[in-house]
């Protein structure tokens, strides 16, 4: 049955990065991977056309459509847009109105590039951790929200932070889940020693935790994580969080890896259905150079096939395909190091789809 992926490029290096990901789904479908491609815009790319970040055809594409492989939104030219209107909102509206709520965030040190994280190579070799981040709950969206002028004259703003009880529970058991199919080791990250809200997201941990026996349990303050990522990331197997902090943490696992631009990500509903992009934004200081890494994006079509396409088969020729091209030797500039065969962005992806 064919299998529906909907593309949306987006701004910035996004039709780049993108680009090479389709060329990567392109040299499958010779092989028999059984899909169709339909292009949308999103972002400020929207915005210029339609003057919505998210129009009504781009999300019935996404919602008619299998996974969404996205690229990246954002750029100077919309900052200063009104916020309803800027090239984020039309991210956060396909996470919300697709209610993908599971974020899961890899981040992997591939051997080859040990040399390239700036952390010492004993404390970050063999790195796998899995950041599980709640994504459609949270500061980013709760209400009330906004700026209002206080009656002194000054203005404030004001943003809240909210949970359910369901909520919480279901990022839960989507981390253990996980955990169960790797190292059955949580540690769930909160700051419940100053936020009622995360108080609560603790006790729903522990509550969850009865029903997955086998899989161990910890806590940790959201400004401990951030530490003990630095200072002894593989101590970590799976990680849970709520929105905000996974956004922070997940970054900043990123740079233990040795670059943002290698590190994929998915976003789940609770049917599996997906939305699968690279973790680093749209860069626009280097849009349109080349230069930009393709492999984020081309290993979050990795994932795609893998937890929404059912093609795991596929989604392991794609990383081993990865890693020879690393063997080989080639790097784009945010990963390349001396003795090293310094590549653009579609010679990178040109070098997967030829291991493929």
């Amino acid at each position: 049955m064919t299998k529906k992926i909907a593309v949306l490029a987006g701004d910035g290096i996004g039709p780049e990065i993108v680009a090479e990901a389709v060329k990567v789904l392109e040299r499958l479908r010779g092989d028999g991977l059984d899909i169709e491609l339909e292009d949308g815009l999103v972002g400020g790319a929207a915005y210029d056309v339609h003057g919505t970040p998210l129009p009504t055809e781009t999300l019935d594409l996404a919602k008619a459509s299998d996974a969404i492989l996205l690229g990246a939104v954002g750029g100077y030219q919309w900052e200063s847009l009104d916020i309803s209107v800027r090239p984020e909102k039309g991210l956060l509206g396909l996470r919300a109105e697709l209610e993908l709520f599971s974020n899961l965030r890899p981040a992997i040190l591939y051997k080859q590039l040990a040399d390239a994280s700036t952390l010492k190579p004993e404390v970050v070799a063999g790195l796998d951790i899995m950041i599980v981040r709640e994504l459609t709950g949270g500061i980013y969206f709760g209400q009330p929200r906004g700026v209002r002028t206080l009656e002194n004259g000054e203005r404030q703003g004001f943003n809240t932070l909210v949970y359910s009880e369901s909520e919480i529970e279901r990022i839960g058991r989507s981390a253990f889940d996980i955990a169960m199919k790797r190292g059955k080791r949580i540690c769930s990250v909160d700051k419940a020693n100053v936020l009622e809200c995360t108080e609560l997201w603790r006790e729903v941990m522990e509550c969850v935790a009865k029903d997955y026996p086998e899989v161990e349990l910890s806590h940790m303050y959201v400004d401990n994580a951030a530490m003990q990522l630095v200072r002894a990331p593989k101590q970590f197997d799976v990680m849970v969080t709520t929105n905000m902090f996974g956004d922070i943490l997940s970054d900043c696992a990123a740079m233990l890896t040795g670059s943002i631009g290698m590190l994929p990500s998915a976003s789940l509903n609770a049917g599996g259905k997906g939305m699968y992009e690279p973790i680093h934004g749209s860069a626009p200081d280097i849009a349109g150079q080349d230069i930009a890494n393709p492999l984020a994006t081309i290993l979050s079509v990795a994932m795609m096939l893998r937890y929404s396409l059912d093609e795991a088969a596929m989604a392991e020729r794609i990383e081993q395909a990865v890693e020879k091209v690393l063997d080989q030797g080639l790097r784009t500039a945010d990963i390349y190091s001396d003795g090293m065969q310094k590549v653009g962005t579609s010679e990178m992806g040109d070098a997967v789809v030829t291991a493929l």
